[in-house]
Parts: structure tokens; C-alpha cells; sequence
């Protein structure tokens, strides 16, 4: 994200897109999931698929329902490099490939073609997780060799991840089970989306789109139920909530029927900013840092700990167990591993996060109406001024700002390994990455940790640079690094790569058309440029960045943006988007340079 000083001015050019590296970007994607796949299990990724579960609802899944894979699907030009993509990514598959019938239906429906000619194969290999237990990726596979008349399907399939989802194996399935299961996806805000009977593998799989407040980053999910469980399935393709209900006795109206669901769900979803509130305070008293790691602590000795009312941290605790922070065992809590994230210690800690989502962005959003009513930014009408400005003039307000955006650098966990980067350190005088606006070095550092042939140029404000040197000296990269001091205007030439990492999210279209023009400027011919944003989805499915689409509006006077939309800004600035590729929190890395001239 950019500081008050960064500004820009415009300057003129043309362009039009042009190809991408495909295996390169199905590489990258195996990479993301498998990691994915090695961080969860069941009881910290459904809290995050369906923020709306209670306490007991949470329960009865963890007892049906195991995590088992995330599933993605690639067009290899042929099977060798599929193994040589897996292996890259540490994934053996020990198994010969079986018929995808599932997915081979919905792409011929999908793209109006023949399933004889659609060899989609599945492939399953084994990923251990952090908790020690095996889980997988499952790769969905449809090879489409250089020049084939899948080229169409491939391409649009990789920018939409239709077939991209988590999945839960049911266990001891059986049809009241199952509907029941559906049933609460349903109340969740999930709706059905297709499904399937696979003879080769006897088994039924019903997909859903996830809740639109789902915050695991995948938009579909697959309950996967072993045997022939067509009747359950003809009642969810049909998307009829009555189908799942079909073998339930008649209930008696009253709260909680069917009828009441969409006030129950109303009020959940007004209750949102209770949890924010409640995440916030559990920081300010700092309640995770006076739980011992991994270990139960007794509701009083916490509250002495805090200096907390026994009575009312026991309330608010029972709220944060329902939220998944927390879980209760008797008059003892321990905290999960979402409630680990807000202890000050914790790598990459939202605890600044969750201050400043429940401190001045919380202020912010209860102007949103005025927003929308005049186009003007909430947090500049409450506070006379914009946020940057702000924060700059109030060091401990910065600070904050500071360690709050360092808590989503997990979505830069596998930038460094993008093709562009590894070529600029193959370079046979080492390469130079330039990062425009990188505040206080944590991607960057990134990249010269993994790639010790590159060397670093850094852009930024005075204070941030400072900030910069630190984290620098903290990776051993001190030495290869340079930092300016400066504005968009002052981005320095001659890199091999240039970074913009959450960057043009801050600005209007003509500020990001400006910023660009001043990165290609700088660029030699060779030169790559990496964009690190959130992508609004262009079918309207769920995702992060349409929350913070809202939350950019409302506080900066910036936005989230397609992926087109980034095109054409890159066009104006002469500059061709060749590829972007899933990153995690549901980031995106855009990949960008100079048009290829005949």
C-alpha cells in the first residue's frame, strides 16, 4: 500500500495483451494449493469456510466431515511435464490416473463441446500436513497440446478457477445424513453447484459455492461421499432446499423453520460487527498473549492475568469459542490457531490488524452510507483529512498501519519463486529488483532470501525506508539492498524486475495509469513487472476483494479491480498483462511487460 508522499503524473502510450506462460502458471497453482492443503485441517478451516457456524453447529461437522483435499485443474501440454510440475512442488503420484466423468460433464456444458474429446484424468497426490496427517491436491487434468483447439478452454478455465475447490469427505455416509449436511451448508449462504456420480470410483460428489463471507479463499466446495448416492444428488442439482429436507418429518412451525431462515440469516450477518468488536477487544486486552501456547488456562487465572471482570471475560470468551478463536473445556480455554494469529509473537500476527479494523477503518465504515450517498471517502469526511496523511502525522497511528498491512504477507509466500524472478537472478551479472512503493521491505526481502544472486532497490517514503533498512539487516540482505527516497515520479531505471504490491488498490484509474507510465518508463525492453492485488471476480462469485472493494472505497478512495480492468490500465501505460496466477488470502500476482513487435 502506498504513503503520502507517493504521488504521480501522467504520461501517454498504447498497447494490446498478449500470450502467457500457462505451465508456468499451472505450476504456480499446484504450488499454492499444495501449501494450502500442508497448513489446514478440519477444525481451523471451517471456521473460516462458514464464518456463520456456532459453537454446536461447528462440532457436529468436525464429527461428519474431513478435510481431504483442494482440488485445482491444469492443461499440461503433455503428461511429463504434469509429473515434472508435481514433482517441483514436492507431489508424487503413486497411482495411475483414473476418468474424471464428473468434471469432463460440466467442461463439455460449460464450453458447448463433446465429452468424448474431453480426457479429463484425476490424479491424487499426497500432501502431509502440519498436524502430521496425509491429505492431497487433487489434480484434474486435461492435456492440450501447443496449437490444439482446446487452447479456448484452457484459457478461459485458468482465468475463471471454476473447477478450483476444498473438500470434505463425509464419514459413514447415509442419506438423511447427507441432506441433513446440505441443509446447514445451505442455511450457511452455500448453494448448490452441480455435482456427480462417478462409477470408476464409487462415489458421489456434491458441489455448493461457497458463503459469500467465506474467508478461505476458494469459492467452490465439494462434499465427496463414498458409494452410489444418486437419490441425495437428483435433490441437490436440483438447488431445492426441499430436497434436502425430503425425508425429514413435517416440523411444527415455530423460530427456526424454514420460513424464519432468511431473518435468522439477516441477523446473523448484522451481528458482524459484534465479532469485529469482539476480536478487537480480545486484542487490546492482549487475551491471547496470557494464554500459554498449546496449553488450557483457567477462566480466572486469565482474568487475573488481564485484569478483567471474571464474569464478563466468561462472556465474552463464549462468544470468541462460537467464532472459533477459543475452545471451552469446562472452566479451562485454550486458543485455536485462528486465535494464535492475535498474539503480538506470532509470525505474521493480526493482532495490528484486528486494532485497526476495530480502531479508525471501524469508525470509518459507520459513514459508509455518506460514501455512497456523494462518491466521498467516509475516513476523509469524519477526520478532515485522508488516511495517509493521518496516520503520517500520529507515529504511534503509523506504526500500527505498518504492522497491520505486514499481517497479510502470507499472500507473498510464493511470489519469489515466479519464473520472472528466477530468470532475472540467472542473468549472468545478477539481477535487479526494484520495489516501487514496498514499504517496509517485506516482499522484497523475500525475494533476495530466495534468489541470492539478485540485488534490491527499494522505493518508498523516508520514514518507511528506514523501516526497510531494519527488516533488510533482520534477512541478511542488508548488503545487497539500495534504497531511494522518493515519490512514483523517482522510480529509478534500469531493474530487471519491478514490484507493485498492493499498490494500485489505493488509487483511481487516472493516479494507477500515471504509476504505471512512470514504472514503464523506467523499464529496459527486457524488464518484467509483478502486480500483487486482490481480483474481483468477473462471474460475480465470492471473494475477499469484493469486501475490500467496499473497504477501499470507504477508507483510501481507491478500489479492487478485474482482471481485464487491470489489462486495459497496463495497455494505457504500454504495458501487456501476459498472466495472473492465484496468490494466498485470495491474492493474485499479474505478470506484465513491453509488447512482444513482430
Amino acid at each position: 500500500m502506498t504513503t503520502p508522499a507517493m504521488t504521480a503524473t501522467p504520461a501517454p502510450a498504447t498497447v494490446a495483451p498478449d500470450g502467457a506462460d500457462d505451465s508456468a502458471d499451472d505450476s504456480t497453482r499446484l504450488r499454492v494449493a499444495a501449501d494450502f492443503v500442508r497448513r489446514h485441517d478440519t477444525a481451523t478451516l471451517l471456521p473460516l469456510l462458514l464464518p456463520g457456524l456456532d459453537g454446536t453447529q461447528l462440532h457436529s461437522l468436525t464429527r461428519h466431515l474431513s478435510f481431504a483435499h483442494a482440488a485445482l485443474l491444469v492443461f499440461p501440454p503433455d503428461p511429463a511435464t504434469l509429473r515434472a510440475d508435481l514433482a517441483a512442488c514436492g507431489l508424487t503420484a503413486d497411482t495411475p490416473p483414473l476418468p474424471s466423468s464428473v468434471v469432463r460433464d460440466r467442461l463439455a456444458a460449460r464450453h458447448r463441446r463433446d465429452a468424448a474429446g474431453l480426457d479429463v484424468s484425476i490424479l491424487r497426490p499426497e500432501v502431509r500436513a502440519a498436524d502430521g496427517t496425509c491429505r492431497a491436491v487433487e489434480v484434474f487434468a486435461l492435456t492440450v497440446a501447443p496449437g490444439s483447439d482446446l487452447g479456448p478452454v484452457a484459457e478461459h478455465e485458468r482465468a475463471h478457477q471454476h473447477e478450483a475447490h476444498l473438500a470434505f469427505e463425509v464419514l459413514r455416509p447415509e442419506p438423511l445424513l447427507l441432506r441433513g449436511l446440505c441443509a446447514l451448508l445451505a442455511d450457511q449462504g452455500a448453494a448448490p453447484d452441480g455435482g456427480g456420480y462417478n462409477p470408476h470410483e464409487n462415489g458421489t460428489v456434491l458441489y455448493f459455492t461457497a458463503p459469500a463471507s467465506s474467508l478461505a479463499g476458494y469459492r467452490r466446495v465439494e462434499l465427496y461421499a463414498p458409494g452410489d448416492h444418486r437419490d441425495v444428488l437428483a435433490g441437490h442439482l436440483a438447488g431445492n432446499l426441499t430436497g434436502y429436507l425430503a425425508e425429514r418429518p413435517a416440523p411444527r412451525p415455530s423460530a427456526g423453520t424454514p420460513a424464519d431462515q432468511p431473518a435468522e440469516t439477516l441477523l446473523r450477518l448484522l451481528t458482524g460487527a459484534w465479532a469485529t468488536q469482539a476480536l478487537a477487544a480480545c486484542a487490546r486486552l492482549r487475551l491471547a498473549d496470557a494464554v500459554p501456547p498449546g496449553e488450557p488456562i483457567d477462566r480466572a487465572a486469565l482474568a487475573r492475568r488481564t485484569g478483567t471482570h471474571p464474569r464478563a471475560l466468561a462472556t465474552l470468551l463464549r462468544y470468541l469459542a462460537m467464532l472459533g478463536v477459543v475452545t471451552e473445556e469446562g472452566e479451562r480455554v485454550r486458543l485455536t490457531e485462528v486465535g494464535a494469529l492475535l498474539r503480538e509473537d506470532a509470525p505474521a500476527s493480526m493482532r495490528p490488524l484486528a486494532l485497526m479494523y476495530g480502531g479508525p477503518f471501524y469508525r470509518s465504515f459507520g459513514a459508509l452510507d455518506h460514501t455512497v450517498r456523494t462518491g466521498e471517502t467516509a475516513f476523509d469526511h469524519l477526520y478532515g483529512e485522508n488516511h495517509f496523511d493521518h496516520f503520517a502525522r500520529d507515529p504511534e497511528l503509523a506504526d500500527l498501519f505498518d504492522r497491520s498491512m505486514a499481517a497479510s504477507t502470507r499472500m507473498f509466500d510464493p511470489v519469489p519463486a515466479h519464473p520472472a524472478l528466477a530468470a532475472a537472478a540467472a542473468r549472468p551479472e545478477g539481477g535487479t529488483v526494484v520495489d516501487v512503493a514496498g514499504g517496509n521491505g517485506e516482499l522484497l526481502a523475500r525475494v533476495l532470501t530466495a534468489h541470492p544472486g539478485l540485488r534490491g532497490v527499494l522505493l518508498e517514503r523516508p520514514h518507511a525506508v528506514e523501516a526497510a533498512r531494519r527488516t533488510m539487516a533482520e534477512a541478511g540482505c542488508a548488503d545487497r539492498c539500495t534504497y531511494r527516497a522518493g515519490d512514483f515520479a523517482d522510480v529509478p531505471a534500469g531493474g530487471d524486475v519491478y514490484l507493485l504490491s498492493r499498490v494500485l488498490h489505493d488509487w483511481d484509474d487516472d493516479r494507477c495509469r500515471a504509476i504505471l507510465r512512470h514504472c514503464e518508463r523506467a523499464m529496459p525492453a527486457h524488464a518484467d513487472l509483478l502486480i500483487v492485488e486482490r481480483l474481483l471476480p468477473a462471474d460475480g462469485s465470492a471473494s475477499l476483494a469484493t469486501a475490500w472493494d467496499v473497504h477501499m472505497m470507504c477508507n483510501v478512495g481507491g478500489r479492487e479491480r478485474r482482471a481485464d480492468h487491470y489489462a486495459d490500465l497496463l495497455a494505457a501505460a504500454g504495458l501487456d498483462l501476459l498472466a495472473h496466477t492465484p496468490l494466498p488470502l485470495d491474492a493474485a500476482l499479474l505478470h506484465a511487460r513491453r509488447p512482444t513487435r513482430p
